[in-house]
């Protein structure tokens, strides 16, 4: 009686563990198709948002996202500041300007394929000796993929895009492109796009008269230009101007 008994449970015992591995095996499968389903999404989503490089290799500037976005809100509400915008071709970017955006944003931007494994490497350190996400690592190359077809949207997913087409941008184009379309869509102040536009707002210059003291002033407005500019000189603004001033002088060609 109790070796049957036994024998009962043992049997018991193993049905439920098969039924639970039979369950188990179902979740993987079905997450499994899952995922490939959403994968041939995604697919299918990037396609559709793939730009023409070729387009964009010479020519006119685009309008950026964010530029469409502000335009949009400009007809919502009555009192918004006009759009300043206008795109120069990198001949008339003087190079200290170039140079100290460079400074600010991406010092390696010369000297990666998009991506700062470097800048990333040495933010997230920071970032947990802080204990709180402060300083992110992307590139000249990345922002100006966000600003040409995304929003600010910190959607992984988004990244996930944002970092395919950085990709795409990086094997068609050469840096100096790269580098002219970002100086002319990246926002300077409210409603202030591009550094032609930024120079005639806050000097009363075009972009070409810059000296180098306005244009390391102009470099340290980003990547908060609406509260850090030249009209506002905040303390925060003013310092990051010396130190992108002092990084120019060391990197004189």
């Amino acid at each position: 009686m109790k070796k049957s008994l036994e024998r009962w449970l043992r049997r018991r015992k193993i049905k439920r563990l098969k039924r639970k591995s039979s369950r188990l095996w179902r979740y993987i499968r079905w997450t499994w198709r899952l995922g490939i389903l959403l994968l041939v999404v995604d697919i299918f989503y990037v396609m559709l948002i793939w730009p023409d490089w070729d387009e964009f290799k010479s020519g006119a500037i685009p309008k950026s996202r964010f530029i469409h976005d502000y335009e949009t809100q400009m007809k919502q509400q009555l009192f918004h500041p006009g759009l300043n915008w206008q795109p120069v071709s990198f001949n008339w970017i003087p190079p200290h300007l170039r140079r100290a955006v460079i400074a600010a944003e991406d010092a390696r931007f010369y000297h990666h394929n998009g991506f700062d494994i470097i800048a990333f490497k040495e933010a997230m350190d920071t970032n947990l000796e802080l204990m709180r996400f402060k300083y992110g690592a992307s590139t000249i190359s990345q922002q100006t993929i966000k600003n040409l077809f995304f929003t600010s949207s910190r959607n992984p997913l988004r990244k996930w895009h944002e970092l395919l087409l950085t990709l795409g941008m990086e094997w068609n184009l050469e840096k100096n492109r790269i580098l002219e379309t970002y100086l002319n869509i990246a926002e300077f102040g409210e409603g202030i796009y591009g550094v032609q536009a930024a120079a005639k707002h806050y000097y009363g210059v075009p972009v070409y008269s810059l000296t180098e003291r306005q244009s390391a002033e102009i470099a340290a407005t980003l990547p908060s230009p609406i509260k850090h500019n030249p009209a506002t000189r905040t303390k925060r603004f003013i310092k990051r101007t010396h130190r992108i001033y002092r990084w120019m002088q060391v990197h004189k060609k």
